[in-house]
């Protein structure tokens, strides 16, 4: 019979339609922003940098290798490396970015920037509410606009930052016991000479 199609399409609109009032799972419509749709512990928007400690300058983990910024595809991060060094997680003086710029104008959220990066010193945000009244400077993120701390990514990523801090602590005790080695290895060679 001619029809049968659409008479099949009507009776789903139909059973979709009054089921919605009876079942809360049904209603597909969320009241933003009064009402928010949980996201997704991978969801991605943009890069932001987390520090560890307290101070984001004296804590942050990039040490502007500028890996990052060499293979963004849009080019749309912008790194000026320090003249001085500061001591890192493990205590080795590093070079830190004196400049960290990230232009979300452009970016297009690919986590390229985290996966290269040898240091977890850049990590992908869920904030994806950042309309600005202006096109130029506003859309331009600064050091100081990406730093976070290290519990708000605890917050947003709890399953990959508890893996993240794991495998920084695992290096921080390799380099502790490598220290201590080469200490106690420099100490009889002092002592045999003096």
């Amino acid at each position: 019979m001619i029809g049968t199609g659409i008479l099949k399409g009507m009776a789903v609109t139909a059973r979709n339609f009054v089921g919605s009032y009876f079942e809360k799972e049904r209603l597909i419509t969320v009241q933003y922003p009064e009402e928010r749709n949980p996201l997704p512990e991978n969801y991605r928007n943009f890069p932001f940098l987390p520090y560890d400690g307290d101070d984001p300058h004296a804590g942050l983990r990039c040490v502007a290798c500028k890996i990052c910024e060499k293979e963004c595809p849009p080019q749309c991060i912008y790194i000026v490396k320090s003249e001085d060094k500061k001591p890192d997680y493990m205590g080795k003086p590093q070079f830190y970015p004196k400049v960290f710029d990230i232009d979300i104008s452009v970016c297009m959220s690919c986590q390229i920037c985290v996966e290269v990066c040898p240091f977890e010193a850049i990590k992908m945000d869920k904030d994806f509410e950042l309309s600005r009244r202006e096109r130029f400077d506003a859309l331009l993120l600064r050091k100081s606009d990406l730093a976070k701390s290290n519990e708000y990514y605890h917050s947003i990523c709890p399953t990959d930052a508890a893996e993240v801090d794991a495998k920084l602590a695992t290096a921080a005790e390799a380099a502790a016991k490598k220290k201590a080695v080469a200490a106690a290895a420099a100490t009889p060679a002092t002592s045999a000479s003096g």
